[in-house]
């Protein structure tokens, strides 16, 4: 079983831990792009935050072995 990965703003990110996820705060887009570069070769599903989502661009759609999710705004 993967990892559920969870970045984004280091406020929004913080609750998931406690469900278990592993969080990634980042707070920049510099930031996000690093994050995501560092994520876990056992990471299945990522959730972003929407700033984070925008950081990314067209990143997630390089990795198709991920189920990434937006937040909602």
């Amino acid at each position: 079983m993967g990892r559920v990965v969870v970045l984004g703003e280091s406020l929004v990110v913080a609750p998931f831990a406690l469900a278990g996820a592993i969080t990634f705060p980042a707070d920049d887009p510099d930031s996000v792009r690093g994050r995501w570069e560092a994520l876990p070769d056992d990471t299945s599903v990522v959730i972003l935050s929407p700033a984070a989502a925008t950081a990314l661009g067209a990143l997630p759609a390089g990795r198709p072995d991920l189920l990434t999710v937006t937040m909602p705004p």
